[in-house]
């Protein structure tokens, strides 16, 4: 268990990491990554049980996650590195030439802590409930954790899986659904509106939690302890985490413009300064 300061800290510097590893390459997806930065960091240091120091893709007596929107990889990245899953150092070769931190997440890279590749949206569900399913068939009591844009849920293969969940009653099953209201051009209304999301989950017989502060460290931790005394009860869990878009960086936020984006040399000063180094820059 962390302190909430300490998560803070953590956050902190998992937001420079993503600035500086997105700028470095001028590429990358940063709004995003800012935005999930306290979910990712409360989910990896106060939540789950693993094992980094013995990574391996069966996952035995551990719980899971599976990133669902892929192109958030920066702070999945920064989180795995700063957990033990490698080297923090190795951050400094995101999307270069044979790095193992490509843009999306890819297993054929070899990187400890990735368990599906996650370039295509709306997959990430389909590959959680076989590894929920092959848990329950092990009688392994660990959880499956995801998370997904919630532009993602424009993709119609999340309904079919959404649909299976329920009905095949995976309840070892924690979907986190990152509720900020933008995707890569413009609002989630404007490119093709979902109406409630909490009513489409709720139709297909899932458990859905709602949690409007979903960059509050107490606010995560509170919402996800919820989901797990929920787990295991016949039905699927769903939790709609309400996020800010490049969430601690004053320019970035309130815009979908640094979906995918990189900041210049000034922006980037200006970034970091707003986020002071509190774990020490690989």
């Amino acid at each position: 268990m962390s302190t909430t300061q300490e998560l803070k800290d953590f956050s902190q510097q998992v937001r420079r990491d993503i600035l500086r590893m997105v700028h470095a390459v001028n590429s990358g997806h940063p709004g995003g990554s800012l935005g999930c930065t306290e979910f990712l960091t409360v989910l990896y240091q106060d939540v789950m049980s693993y094992n980094s120091d013995k990574f391996d893709m069966d996952a035995k007596n551990e719980d899971v996650f599976f990133l669902s929107n892929g192109h958030i990889s920066p702070v999945f990245y920064s989180v795995l590195a700063r957990s033990g899953y490698f080297s923090v150092e190795e951050l400094a070769t995101f999307r270069l030439l044979n790095s193992r931190l490509q843009g999306h997440p890819t297993t054929h890279e070899g990187l400890e802590g990735i368990r599906m590749a996650s370039g295509s949206l709306g997959q990430g569900l389909s590959n959680a409930l076989g590894a929920a399913q092959a848990k329950k068939l092990n009688g392994d009591d660990k959880l499956v954790y995801t998370l997904h844009g919630d532009g993602e849920l424009q993709e119609g293969q999340n309904w079919e899986a959404i649909m299976y969940a329920s009905a095949k009653k995976v309840d070892n099953l924690i979907a986190t659904v990152d509720l900020n209201g933008k995707q890569i051009d413009g609002t989630t209304d404007q490119v093709l509106a979902m109406g409630s999301i909490k009513a489409k989950f709720e139709a297909f017989d899932w458990i859905v939690l709602e949690e409007k502060k979903g960059n509050d460290i107490e606010a995560i931790q509170a919402v996800l302890a919820k989901a797990k005394e929920l787990s295991g009860n016949g039905k699927p869990v769903c939790i709609l985490l309400e996020t800010e878009m490049g969430n601690g960086v004053d320019f970035m936020m309130h815009t979908h413009a640094w979906h995918g984006k990189a900041p210049n040399d000034a922006q980037l000063e200006e970034a970091l300064a707003q986020n002071p180094a509190t774990l020490g820059d690989y």
